[in-house]
């Protein structure tokens, strides 16, 4: 069982990642203590999409390629429609959803990040939320899709839109608390 205070938590995300859905994890994981890292398809600097046009720029850590599942407790994903579309093309950053997939550690996603734990095939027989206009993917994919502001089914935390944030992070906190969790293939 590891502390939030002795925690490592990665973030990935490329450019058109929702602003709000990267932002307020990485500074509420931060203010609780754990250490955050920001992971992009290249190790530069990506950019928000924010109220339907670009936002801010995030300052980014390592590229996906360079970071290691065993540096970390979890894995945050955030939404936004670009965002998780071009991270789930990309052979690298899916083979460190598994991975982290696989060892048990959290794995939490919001509003559209869920597609790459579809692209993963980690939902089947699981309870997951997301953005709505993912459902159908979704069940689909073998999920049992609920309407929650945040869903945990042994580890992997789903959660629908940016008004839901703060129970998203409170969830991950929890669960990082627990440890690690076994879990049966999807």
């Amino acid at each position: 069982m590891t502390g939030i205070t002795q925690s490592r938590i990665l973030i990935i995300a490329t450019n058109g990642f929702e602003q709000s859905e990267l932002e307020v994890p990485r500074d509420k994981l931060k203010a609780a203590g754990a250490v955050v890292r920001i992971a992009s398809l290249d190790g530069k600097d990506i950019r928000g999409w924010q109220k339907g046009d670009w936002g801010d720029t995030a300052s980014v850590d390592l590229a996906i390629k360079d970071a290691q599942e065993s540096d970390y407790q979890a894995l945050v994903i955030p939404g936004g429609v670009m965002n998780p579309d071009k991270l789930r093309q990309d052979a690298g950053t899916m083979a460190l959803v598994k991975r982290f997939l696989s060892s048990g550690k959290i794995v939490a996603a919001v509003c559209h990040g869920p597609w790459l734990l579809v692209e993963a095939d980690a939902l089947r027989g699981r309870q997951a939320t997301s953005w709505p206009s993912l459902k159908t993917d979704m069940e689909n994919a073998g999920a049992e899709w609920v309407d929650q502001e945040v869903v945990v089914d042994n580890g992997i935390i789903t959660s629908r839109k940016p008004d839901d944030l703060n129970a998203f992070v409170t969830k991950i906190i929890e669960e990082i608390e627990e440890g690690k969790h076994r879990r049966r293939a999807a």
